[in-house]
Parts: structure tokens; C-alpha cells; sequence
């Protein structure tokens, strides 16, 4: 056993190493045989003269994750253990019960059962606490393990027994059959403000490009649609193949979407639309923030640089870096870096170089004054190094930390489970609303021990007193000042619920729909007051400045 596990540990270091496949050097063989034999050696004394019994498996992990982690985040050795997970990433497919769980207070607990699964036929809810699979409780059980458990082939039968809390019967128990669950990357596309079509994409899995295309054709069939909305915000990317065939669904068969260069001269790959478009001339914008990430910069850069779509929202993160698998012995798996890819106006834009980092191992993003001006087709200015910036941008207000510890601390979630016991039905999606009575059995629901917030008005407030009185201009007048200042400024949690009842009514609304109209009824909802889709909608229904935006200034 020792000598497998040392065995894929050597394998792991020499495929990170030569992945490109580029042949080294007689110094540069002898400099990795050395530091195999270093490591072979180092490995074999701990294991017979540590004082402790040393796990063998988890050590070599720990160091093929070290140095991995020295190379970049993207590059990671993903065991048999692990794969499953990573399968359904990129497939968008499981088999199990279909509902998303999650940990808290040493249990787990139902987050959203997704529609039309298993779980939600079967009646089961956000905020049941899971007791038992099948024979075996599972209190106090990881989150991982538990899901271990859900999942299994199609067809197959699992028990599950769970808590509920605000019912009479609070222990309920479900007798499911597993089910194959597909992850829709779309999860709502519908019409909003009149004539815009919208289509939410989250992920790009196998499935991603053919559910994008039905949304668009359905949305064209409508006759009150005349433009289109392609929201990928929080979208952190996956299967670049998808990318390149969601950008093809909007420009000529044979465009250029990107080139991919791994090491060496010869390692470029030419990525080019192969399917024929579905519209090539409606207009058409793009969603993104700082969470778009990866395949769907891939989409956005491509658009933007194709002068193909308006891009509205924020800076998107600079994930320019491709991977790919390798397959280990012992049935392990190497997701490694192995190229860099360049959008058709020649720009890179990834926003971190891993390779050149500071002394004390950290990296950084590269400056804005670092980066190079590249030109769309039509001749408008773009730059590298740091994500796409969108041609408009729309600032969002930050977030206060009271309604951050809120949703952070599942009060708003538990308030939702609380809701749903009592009340069978709410208003649908496109009228909501979160009136002055909901609002005051929140509030009334909140535990005022339990909300910890920055009071920041509070401490500065302190601070200036405490360097008054270092600095030597505290008197009988200026504390007096202070003092007032102290009262008008004391944080009241009842006066803060108030004041930030916008932004936390929106979560709590949030909440409700995910459980009365699970997803689709959430994007519903939230299309109603949505300053990026306003944005958007607004100058796609201006042509002429459409037209502008598009245009070289």
C-alpha cells in the first residue's frame, strides 16, 4: 500500500511537471529524477521512524495539494473520492433525490428542493433537518457525506427521515426513489419590460448551449419580443466547447471565437463557430459582474469584441487560464492549466499572473496602467489583463453588514421556514409583495442576541474620542460634543431593520419564492426590480444609442 500511494504521488508530481509535453532538458531531467528521489526517500523515513503512525494517503494528498496550490488555484488533483462531484459539474447530470443541502449548526439541512424532483413531489422543504438515510442517523453528520448518501443510480430506493420544525407532526418521513437530475443551466427565461427576452444561464455543462438555443427560439417565437437579454452574472464559467457554441448562436457559422496557446510555438488552437446561428442581427445584451467568470467571459469577451452585444453590469473577475483533465494511476484525476486563450480582438484577460509572484508567495492583479489597448472589429478600444469592462457600467450600492449577517446567519431563512408552516400560499412572482405586516412578524422573529453587526458610526465615533484624549484637545466642551454625538449616533437594531427593510425585504421575498415557486418563480420575481436589466433594457430599446455604444467613439 505504501509504496502505491508513493507511486501516484511520483506520478502526480511528473505529470504537473511535463504536462505540456514539451521535452526538457539533460539538466532539467536530472533536476526532477533528484527531487523524486529527495521526496521517495523523505516519504519512506516518515514512515519508519515518525514516533506516530503517519496516514500515508493523507500525507502524500497534503503534499501533491501544496504544490499545486504554488502553481494556481485552477490546477488540482482530484482523487476517486472527489470525481463524482467533478462529473456532475460538467455533465449537469446526478443521480439522486434533486435538492441542494446545506450545513449548519452541526447538522444538515434542506437548502431547495429543486421542482419537479423526487424531494419536491414527494413534500419534502427548505428547512427540514435531516435525522436518518435509510438505517443510518446521520446527526452531526458532514454535509459531504450526507450527500454521499442521497445520491445513487436512478431507480434505486432511499428512506429519509427529517425534522420540521412550526408543525405539529415535526418528524416526517419520506420514502423516495431515486431519479436521474438534470441541473438546467437555464433555469427561467421569459419576457420582461414589454419586449425584451431574457434568458438566465448559470453554468456551462454539456447541456448549456442547447438550452440557451431552445430559450432563444421560444423567446423568438413570441411576437412581443424584439431584443434579447443573455444574464451571466455569477455565472463562474465551466466547458469553453459550450462557450464557443453560445457565442455561435448569435454570429456567422465560421467566426473566430478564440485561440487557445499552451507552451510552445505550435500549441495553438483556432476555436470557430460550426453550427448555423439562430440570429445574427437582433439586439442583444449581456449581464455580468464580478462572479462571471471563465467560459462566460469567454461569451462576453467574444460578444463584446465581435461588436455583436452591449455588455451592462460590472468588471468580470479575468479568468483567462484553460484546463484540461489528465488521468492518473488508481483511477486519480490531474485538472491541470495547460493554455492561455486569447478572444478575436487578441486580447488576454486574465487579471492575475501566477507565474511572477511577490517575495512573500502572494499574487496580485495587474494594474489597469499595465494593461494594453486592443480594438474590437469594428474598431472600438479594448483592453487586456483584468476581465472585460462593460461598455455601461452600473454601480451597486454595498451591501450593509446588518443585512449581509442576516441571510449569513440563516434569519431570514428561518423566518421563510417559520412563513411557509403557517401560510399554504402567497401571491405569485409578478406580484409579491413583502407588505408592513410580513415585515413585522420578521422583525418580530429576530433575535436581537443572536444579530451581530458592525456598528461602524459607533466605533469611529470611539476612536475619535480615544485620540482626543491622546492628542491632548479633550476638555469639558469637546466631550460634551462627543457625548451627543454618542447619542445620535447609537445604533438601534428596531430603527436599522427599518432602514434597511429595501434590501433585506428583497431576500426575504427571495426566500419565499425559492419555496413556493421554487427557482423559476425566483428569477421571476427578481426581473421586477433589477437595475442591470433596466440598464440594459433601456439602451436596448434606444437604437440609436445601441448603435452608438457599438460604434468606434
Amino acid at each position: 500500500m505504501r509504496k502505491n500511494i508513493i507511486r501516484v504521488a511520483c506520478v502526480a508530481v511528473m505529470s504537473a511537471m511535463t504536462i505540456a509535453g514539451v521535452a526538457e532538458t539533460r539538466s532539467e531531467k536530472r533536476d526532477i529524477s533528484r527531487s523524486l528521489d529527495i521526496f521517495t526517500s523523505l516519504f519512506k523515513q516518515l514512515q519508519t521512524s515518525y514516533v506516530d503512525t503517519i496516514n500515508a494517503e493523507k500525507s502524500v494528498t497534503t503534499a501533491i495539494n501544496a504544490m499545486l496550490n504554488d502553481i494556481d488555484p485552477y490546477t488540482n488533483y482530484i482523487p476517486e473520492s472527489e470525481q463524482e462531484d467533478f462529473m456532475t459539474i460538467a455533465t449537469g447530470t446526478y443521480g439522486g433525490i434533486g435538492s441542494v443541502i446545506m450545513q449548519r449548526d452541526g447538522n444538515v439541512y434542506i437548502s431547495e428542493p429543486y421542482k419537479g424532483t423526487p424531494s419536491q413531489q414527494a413534500g419534502m422543504r427548505a428547512g427540514d433537518m435531516l435525522l436518518m438515510i435509510d438505517e443510518d442517523s446521520v446527526t452531526g453528520w458532514k454535509s459531504d457525506a450526507v450527500s454521499a448518501r442521497l445520491k445513487g443510480q436512478a431507480g434505486t430506493p432511499v428512506r429519509v427521515m427529517v425534522k420540521r420544525p412550526w408543525v405539529e407532526d415535526s418528524i416526517l418521513t419520506f420514502d423516495l426513489t431515486r431519479a436521474k437530475i438534470d441541473i438546467n443551466p437555464v433555469p427561467y427565461y421569459g419576457v420582461t419590460h414589454g419586449n425584451v427576452g431574457y434568458i438566465a444561464l448559470t453554468t456551462f455543462n454539456e447541456q448549456s448551449a442547447d438550452a440557451v438555443r431552445d430559450a432563444l427560439l421560444a423567446l423568438k417565437a413570441d411576437p412581443r419580443v424584439k431584443s434579447i437579454v443573455l444574464d451571466l452574472r455569477g455565472n463562474g464559467g465551466g466547458l469553453m466547447e459550450s462557450a464557443v457554441k453560445i457565442v455561435g448562436l448569435f454570429v456567422p457559422k465560421g467566426t473566430e471565437v478564440l485561440r487557445t496557446r499552451g507552451r510552445g510555438q505550435l500549441n495553438e488552437q483556432v476555436y470557430k463557430t460550426t453550427r448555423k446561428p439562430v440570429d445574427t442581427d437582433i439586439p442583444l445584451a449581456v449581464l455580468v459582474d464580478d462572479g462571471s467568470a471563465s467560459a462566460a467571459e469567454i461569451v462576453t469577451g467574444a460578444l463584446q469584441d465581435l461588436d455583436r452585444a452591449v455588455i451592462v453590469g460590472e468588471r468580470t473577475f479575468g479568468k483567462g487560464l484553460v484546463q484540461s483533465t489528465r488521468q492518473l494511476p488508481y483511477n486519480g484525476l490531474l485538472k491541470v492549466t495547460i493554455a492561455k486563450y486569447y478572444i478575436p480582438s487578441g486580447r488576454l484577460i486574465q487579471a492575475i499572473d501566477y507565474s511572477h509572484r511577490n517575495p512573500d508567495g502572494s499574487v496580485a492583479r495587474i494594474p489597469d496602467s499595465l494593461t494594453n489597448v486592443f480594438h474590437t472589429r469594428a474598431g472600438r478600444e479594448v483592453r487586456d489583463g483584468g476581465g472585460i469592462t462593460p461598455d455601461i457600467t452600473v454601480e451597486r450600492p454595498e451591501l450593509s453588514r446588518l443585512t449581509y449577517n442576516l441571510v449569513a446567519g440563516n434569519t431570514i431563512f428561518d423566518f421563510a421556514t417559520r412563513y411557509v408552516a403557517g401560510h399554504p400560499e402567497v401571491a405569485g412572482p409578478s406580484d409579491f409583495v413583502v407588505d408592513d405586516s410580513m415585515y413585522v412578524a420578521f422583525k418580530r422573529s429576530v433575535d436581537p442576541a443572536k444579530v451581530e453587526y458592525d456598528k461602524l458610526t459607533e466605533y469611529i465615533v470611539e476612536q475619535l474620542e480615544d485620540v482626543t484624549k491622546r492628542e491632548g484637545y479633550m476638555n469639558d466642551s469637546v466631550q460634551s460634543q462627543i457625548d451627543v454625538l454618542k447619542r445620535m449616533l447609537h445604533h438601534d437594531l428596531d430603527r436599522d431593520l427599518d432602514i434597511q427593510r429595501k434590501d433585506i425585504s428583497r431576500y426575504i421575498a427571495t426566500e419565499l419564492m425559492k419555496r413556493y415557486y421554487y427557482t423559476p418563480g425566483t428569477y421571476e420575481y427578481l426581473v421586477r426590480d433589477d437595475a442591470d436589466l433596466d440598464r440594459a433594457a433601456a439602451v436596448l430599446n434606444d437604437k440609436a444609442e445601441y448603435r452608438r455604444l457599438l460604434s468606434p467613439q
